[in-house]
């Protein structure tokens, strides 16, 4: 699997953006990566150093799409990923804060 395969995008929420102040970065990630093959992309795409990585399986929400036919958005896994304290920042997020 290619490195840029398991990093799809970046998470921006109101509650992801409070924690970049304490180095942790969310992000969408593939299904089926583990958390050394997250740990690896992050350090590799953005030369940095990553302390820890924790993971989460979200569950797609159910939307009307009209009268009768509910659908449901895909489900995915989002990474959140603490940096150590000596590390650089994601230069990507800093304009967003």
């Amino acid at each position: 699997m290619n490195t840029y395969d398991i990093i799809l995008k970046p998470v921006i929420t109101e509650q992801s953006m409070a924690d970049v102040a304490d180095k942790k970065y969310v992000f969408q990630v593939a299904i089926n990566a583990n958390k050394t093959e997250i740990k690896a992309a992050v350090e590799e795409i953005f030369g940095v150093k990553v302390a820890k990585v924790n993971t989460v399986r979200m569950q797609g929400k159910v939307k009307r799409t009209g009268a009768y036919p509910a659908g449901r958005r895909a489900a995915y896994k989002k990474a959140i990923v603490t940096l150590t304290a000596d590390s650089k920042t994601i230069e990507f997020f800093e304009g967003m804060i």
